[in-house]
Parts: C-alpha cells; structure tokens; sequence
C-alpha cells in the first residue's frame, strides 16, 4: 500500500530535510524541526503523490487516503488529549499547502478548521474566554467560505466593518463577544444565501473539503503565474499540512509573527521581523493592522512608538532567539520562520529558507562563507544566476507612485524614462540633441538600430522574449518591453493608446525591462552599484567554472561592458549592425543597387576603411582575447531604403534613378527571408562582399598585432552553412584574401576560419563541415526556428497555448530545447571532433545567457559561451553552477584570472 501521510509531533517524525520532494518545504521541514525537539504543534503531512494522483483521476483522491488520514488524526488526538469534534473537547486544525518550491501566497489556506455551533462552545469554556471562541468561529467561516466555498471573502469583510461602525470602535479586537457571536450568525445567513444550503457543521467534511480545496488552488490562476514565472514544473504537485491550531489570538500574553534571521532586503546580520498581539497569522500578512517590530533596533529603525517584542514578551523573546539562531545553524541559510505565542509560550509553525533579493543573496552567502557556516562552493550555488539583472541594471525607486497602462513581456531587464518617439530617425535626431527617448515600434527590423541605439530603451508591441527589439536590446544593455499586446500605435498620428489613455509623440513614458511594466510619466530610477561581496562571488565562481564566458558584442561599447563584467572574448560580432550607420547606409545601398561586381567593389571601397576602423577598436580592447566575427548575414532586402527621401539620397549617390531603386527592392523581395538568400549564399552569389569584410578583417589584425603585446588570433565566422561544399569555396576565398593581405603588408598572422551552425542539416553534417571548419559556434537562435519551423518574432501569440496545453514546458527561444536543438548541437560536437580532434565548439544565441542552457552545454563539453553583455556575469555564475551541479569530481581552475 502506498504511504500518502506522514505524520509529526512529541519530538517524532516520520519525514526528514531531505524529503522535501514528498511532503513540500513546509512538510519536511516540519518534520525536520520535531525531530530538532523544538515546540512545533503536532499534525500530519498528505503528500505531493496525493496532489499528482488527484489531478491524474480527474480529481478523485486516494480511496485508501481517508484511514492513513484518519490514523494520523487519531495519533494528533492521543498526544494533545483532545479529540476532533468533541463538543467539550475539541481539536481544531489548520489546513496549509506546501510546495517542494516555496510560492508564498500563491495558494489556499484554512485555519481553525473543526469549529461548528457545538465545538465553539466547548472551545470557550475550556479557554475560558468566550470572545477568543467566537472570534476565532467568525475567521474560520470567513476563510472557509472564501477558500472552499467560493464566496468573495469581500463580503464578510463588510459585515465585519459594518459592525464596527455600529459599535463604533476601529480594530477587531475591540468588538465583543456578543459582537462576534452576532457576526457568526450573519456570515452562515449570506452562505445560505450566496449558496442555498448551510454552512457544513460536520468536522469531516470540513477537513475534506478544505483538503480539496488546498490540491485545487495548485492550479489556481496566481500559482499557475507564479510558476510560469518562477520556472516551476505543475507536475511536481503541492503537499497537504493538517496541523494542529494554537492560537495567537486568546490575549494579550499570545501573539503570531514573521521572522527572518537576517535581513531579507540587505543580507545584514540582525535580526528582523514583524508581530502583533492577540493576533492570527493571516492580521500580520492583511495589512488591517499595524505590524509591530520584533527588536528594539527594528522598531527604532522604522521609527515607531509600538513596543517591540523584546520589551513586552522579554522571555518569548528570548526563546526565539535561541531558536532562530538554532535553525539557522542547522539549515546554513537564512531562514523565515512564522511563530504563535499562545499564553507565553512560543510555538514555530514554519521555517524556510527566506526570499531575499539579489544583494542580499550575495551578502549573505559571502559572510556565511566567513563565518565557516558553508563553503565557498555552497556559496556560489547559493546565488540565484538570473537575479545578477537586478543588480546590473538601473531599476525604478520602489517608493515612486505609478501609473501602469500595460504590461508585455519584461524583454531586457532595467528601467527607462523618455520622451516617446515612433521612428529610428526621430529618436537619433531627439538624442543628439541630448534629449533621452523611448523608441515605440509595433516591431523593430535591423534598420532601426540606429534609433535603437540612441535611445534609453525600446518599446514594441509585438514580438517575443527573443524578438529582433529584445535580442539587440540585451545585446546593447537597454531595458525593453516587447509584445505589448494592448498597446495600439499609430505611426500616421504618431500616437499609442493603452487602458484609454492616449500618449503622443513628445509625452513622457517609463518602461521597466525587469517586469514587463509600461508607465505613463517619469518615475526616479535608482543606479547600480556592485558591491565587494559581488566580485567576490564572481571570483568564486571563476575558480569553479570550466566554459568560458565571451559576449555577443560589435561596438566599442558593447566591448568595453563585456570586459567590465568579465567577458573573456567575444563570441559573436554582428558585423551587419555596423552597417546601419547614417554615414555608412548609403555606401551600403549602393553596392546592394549595383548592376555588376564592378559597381559592388567601388561600393564595398567606400565601407572597407570603416570596417578595418571598427576592428581595430574591437581587437584594441579584448587585447589579445578571442574575436569572432560572422561575416554578413542579413538578407539584403533588409538594408534597402523604404522612404522617398531614402530612395532619392541612394538614387543620386549610384547614378541612377528612383525607380532603378524601386525596380531593385523588387528584384530582392523574399516570401521568406529567414528561409532565403542570405548568410553564407550571400557569399556564394557575391564573393566581394566577404572578400572586403576579410580584408578588413586582416588588415585590422596585422595593424593591432604591430602595436600591441597580445597578437590579435581572428576567428572568422561563415554563417548559414548547409554543407561541407559551401565552406570549402568561401574558405578558398577567405584564404586568398588573407595571402594578398599578408603579401601587401609583409605581415602575416594566425588565423581561424569557422562556421555557424544554425540548420538542421548542417548539424547532421557536421562531419563533412569540420573537413573545414575549425570551430563550430551553434547560432542556437536560428537552429530552434529551423528545427520548430517556428518564427520567434511570431511564435509569442501561440507559445503559452501550447505551455497551458503541457505540449512544450518552456518557451524554446528562451530556454534551450535539450530534446531537439539539444540533441542536434550534441549530434554535431560529436561529429565535429571525430573530425577533427580537439575542435573548440560554443554557443552564441540568446540561450548563451540563459542559466539551465548553460548548464547543459558542460554537460556536452562545448568550450565557451556567448551571451550579451550585461549577462556575462550570468553566465560566469551558471557555468560554475553547472560544474558543481553535474559532479565533476576534479575542478580545474581558469588559468586566467577574470
């Protein structure tokens, strides 16, 4: 038979810490703390199978589920003499939820659960305190109502503020007996009518119904919110805790409260909590009354008058102290511990490990490791990768008021305010004015990188977490909002609309990048600011690590904020944004309008001394590091001009005319353009443009190496390869270029030449590839479109239908799919090597960023990583994650030091 319960009390569990996967956080470590000998009330766990097998069978729970419960509530009986249902003697129960992953608020709770006309009479005269009985008989009704009987707890919340005004009195404590047993009568009055049958007396079918009811809110709109933000699988299930109640709320010598053993916002090492007299849990949580700090240096702290609880319960005060400093010795992390004081004694309910933010964490984990609580590895795992963005960006002043009109996709982390412009050209020309802009698009294409780059941050309202507008965004370090599906933009009337407001061009908007938020008005942001304890973490984390971290980066600035944050390379230099320049854009249309190779190398002469410039000052400062540098991708089409104004500067600078422009856009225009004649077909079809971007290549490298002490080693990049046929021409051309070069200069150097795999086919050929690559680099973006045949600007209107429906569990263009894309850049590392031995292999979309793809690419053995930016330091923190999580058993250290 299976175990579903699992029981605890009197110093005895049947569950432990490590079985948090069965019973949920709380369960386990309810369990944990009994068998610590701490005052913890006894009860039972249902466990997370139950919540699996319940939803398994269409919501029908275990049929042998009702004796292993009924046993364990005999067991709670016999150790607090007290029996469930007892009109003289009865036992009351609270109902909690309990994840393996704590999701605080996200689901359902009953409290005092067992409470009928007959119990709550019994409850009063063993009390002796009539008051507390009724009170706590009008929360469990309002709870039970709320939580298992679907009534809006709003309700009884104005019943309860009516009879406070008829009593004129402002707190609930001060209503009297007489006054709650009169409330108790009108809450079961609106059940009856809200529902048509009575409020249930019968104490087993409270307890079901409120078991039920917890299983039921696993699903519930908030949790399923909650977890899709928080990556939590709705396969794992939520636990059941059924706990025997003591009350906060029989007093002034009871109590309920919150603690946290360090500070959660800072990581500061005191103490830190919130609680109120005479009080149930759900009063410190609901805001109704005013929270009281638990030490005097908190009340002080926050400049309240109320007395803290180490001045008016001195020895409660001091058993928790003992008590936290005991949990947090054990755990070895910071603990939140929720605690009820019932006629001076303490009882702790809960304890977690505590949510802190990202400063905190870092905090905390680095003191830990001084103070000999955890090892330096502990330490680095103990840091959540993903929340470093928190600390890498500016974000919005907490204590500003804001008025929100939308909310999309938070795209790129970080916080903006401008005024709104709605083209490329306006927001370029506002900011050299020194005006700061939010560039709104309904999408962005490469030929707003200009304005991209001009402004504090982009707004769209289409696209993905991976769209163009949030890729180069990330790429650039600038805080975005894409997929903005309420916001209507309106390019003629330059206006947006959103939640019936209307913003015009000119207006002042905020974005938060972090959150997804869009704000009507400036809101203050505050700067970042990295502590010690960040680069000791980093430090850590460079000692563990074996990837390497390079950035996806092609200007100068991108460079220089790829070093700052540690990046050792970089691995993906986009040469196409440079062509985007205003001064450079019309050589480019030029070449692309051009009948013959002729007109296309007079063109290309134009660009190649702006191409040399921009490779010298990327080798210049990576000083001596990897530079990979993917020649021209993009389809041409995508440089041609659109406006008038556009196609007669181009018309005049080729010599020909407007409609010869028109008659070329034609000439270029594809169904399909991912799909079409670009990348390295572009190669194929006009040799002189990668034979340029190679010269440019060398003649930059050989320029750099005869001035500085580290030698430039260029990797030179041939994107969209399909086939082995493909490289062995365009590295011919490449070759050719470089002993022309060398001869010109009387220099040579060494060189690489690679290729990108992002098709399919090229994965499964990789074997044939690598007779000619010398490096893979998997554009993992463009390799998940083509292996899903789904388009990541697009796919954002249909991706959460298919995550709700369980078809995918997450969003492929935001985390690796291990199953295909994995398993095809799996297929070609090992293809690749047996090759040729030894090859050097890494990734550089978007997923180069992201902490479980990371992790997967150890387990595979790639070399490097390239990611953004700003999420290097990400990424240097996940790749030691990986290491320690996987089990190397002997850790190399980086030779060089970061």
């Amino acid at each position: 038979m299976t175990k579903w319960v699992y029981s605890f009390g009197d110093g005895n569990a049947e569950g432990r810490a490590d079985m948090k996967n069965l019973l949920g956080g709380k369960g386990a470590n309810l369990a944990e703390m009994c068998s610590l000998g701490l005052p913890v009330p006894p009860g039972f766990t249902i466990t997370t199978e139950v919540c699996t097998a319940y939803y398994d069978h269409h919501k029908e729970l275990p049929a042998d589920l009702s004796s292993q419960v009924e046993t364990a509530l005999r067991a709670v009986e016999r150790n607090l003499k007290v029996e469930f249902g007892n009109p003289a003697n009865p036992l009351l129960v609270s109902v909690r939820s309990g994840a393996r992953a704590s999701m605080p608020g996200m689901m359902d709770t009953v409290l005092n659960l067992g409470l009928n006309d007959k119990t709550v009479r019994g409850l009063a005269e063993k009390s002796n305190n009539e008051r507390f009985a009724y009170d706590s008989y009008r929360r469990f009704i309002q709870m039970y109502s709320d939580v298992v009987l679907g009534i809006d707890h709003y309700h009884f919340e104005e019943m309860l503020e009516d009879k406070k005004q008829q009593r004129n009195v402002e707190l609930d404590t001060e209503l009297t007996a007489e006054d709650l047993k009169e409330l108790v009568a009108e809450f079961k009055a609106k059940v009856k009518e809200e529902l048509g049958q009575d409020f249930p007396d019968d104490v087993q079918q409270q307890l079901w119904g409120a078991v039920k009811a917890v299983f039921n809110s696993w699903m519930n709109p908030r949790a399923n919110t909650y977890r899709k933000l928080h990556d939590i699988p709705s396969s794992w299930g939520t636990a059941v805790t059924v706990q025997s109640m003591v009350f906060g709320n029989m007093g002034n010598d009871c109590a309920t409260g919150v603690a946290f053993t360090r500070d959660p916002s800072t990581g500061e090492n005191s103490f830190y909590g919130e609680y109120l007299i005479n009080a149930q849990g759900e009063d410190v949580v609901a805001g109704i009354r005013t929270p009281q700090a638990i030490t005097i240096k908190g009340k002080e702290k926050n400049g309240s008058k109320l007395p803290a609880m180490e001045e008016s319960l001195p020895a409660v005060y001091r058993d928790l102290v003992t008590i936290y400093k005991k949990l947090e010795g054990h755990y070895r992390d910071m603990q939140d511990i929720e605690f009820t004081v019932q006629n001076s004694k303490l009882w702790i309910l809960q304890t977690r490990s505590g949510k802190r933010t990202a400063p905190a964490a870092i905090k905390i984990a680095v003191e830990m490791v001084k103070e000999g609580l955890i090892s330096k590895e502990e330490a680095v795992k103990r840091v959540d990768p993903a929340s470093l963005d928190q600390l890498l960006h500016p974000t919005l002043d907490p204590k500003a008021k804001v008025q929100i009109i939308d909310k999309g996709l938070p795209a790129s982390p970080g916080a903006a305010s401008g005024i709104v412009v709605f083209s490329a050209e306006d927001a370029e020309s506002r900011a050299a004015h020194n005006e700061k802009v939010i560039l709104v698009r309904i999408e962005t294409s490469p030929e707003d990188i200009h304005g991209m780059h001009a402004a504090q941050g982009i707004l769209t309202s289409r696209g993905g977490m991976t769209s163009h507008a949030a890729v180069v965004a990330r790429g650039m370090g600038k805080p975005c909002v894409s997929g903005a599906g309420n916001v209507r933009i309106n390019y003629a009337t330059k206006t947006l609309t959103a939640s019936g407001v209307t913003v015009k061009e000119g207006d002042v908007l905020t974005i938060n990048g972090s959150t997804g938020e869009v704000i009507l008005g400036e809101v203050p942001t505050i700067q970042p600011n990295l502590s010690d304890d960040f680069a000791q973490i980093m430090a850590w984390a460079d000692s563990i690590r074996h990837l390497r971290i390079r950035a996806n980066a092609e200007t100068p600035l991108d460079a220089a904020t790829a070093r700052k944050f540690g990046a050792e390379g970089i691995g993906l230099c986009r040469t196409e944004h440079m062509f985007f320049d205003a001064e450079r854009i019309v050589a480019m249309r030029e070449m692309i309008v051009a009948d013959d190779v002729k007109g296309r190398k007079l063109a290309l002469a134009k660009l190649l001394p702006m191409q040399r410039s921009d490779f010298v000052e990327l080798f210049t400062i990576m000083a001596g590091l990897p530079v990979t540098i993917r020649l021209l991708d993009p389809p041409l089409h995508e440089f041609l001009p659109h406006t008038e104004a556009d196609m007669q500067e181009v018309a005049k600078a080729a010599g020909v005319t407007v409609d010869a422009i028109r008659h070329r856009a034609s000439q270029l225009a594809e169904s399909n353009p991912m799909l079409g004649h670009r990348g390295c077909r572009l190669g194929i079809s006009y040799a002189e443009i990668y034979e340029m971007q190679a010269q440019a290549i060398f003649e930059a490298a050989i320029e750099v190496n005869q001035k500085a002490a580290e030698k430039v080693v260029p990797e030179i990049m041939i994107p969209l390869i399909m086939s082995g046929k493909e490289l062995e021409i365009l590295k011919g051309t490449i070759d050719a270029v470089a002993q022309t070069v060398f001869k010109a200069t009387g220099a040579t150097l060494d060189y690489l030449v690679g290729t990108m795999i992002e098709l399919p086919r090229a994965a499964l050929r990789a074997g044939d590839i690598a007779n000619y690559a010398e490096f893979f680099s998997f554009g993992t973006n463009d390799l998940t479109q083509t292996t899903f045949g789904i388009s990541r600007d697009d796919a954002a209107s249909f991706l959460q239908t298919y995550k709700n429906k369980g078809i995918i569990e997450h969003d492929p263009f935001v985390r690796l799919d291990e199953e295909g894309v994995g398993e095809l850049i799996a297929i070609a590392a090992e293809r690749g090597r047996k090759t040729r031995k030894g090859m050097k292999m890494g990734i550089c979309g978007e997923h180069g960023g992201h902490p479980a793809s990371i992790h997967f690419c150890q387990k595979i053995g790639l070399d490097y990583v390239s990611c953004s930016p700003y999420r290097v330091p990400i990424a240097r923190l996940a790749a030691a994650q990986a290491v320690l999580a996987l089990g190397k058993s002997e850790v190399t250290p980086l030779a060089k030091a970061v």
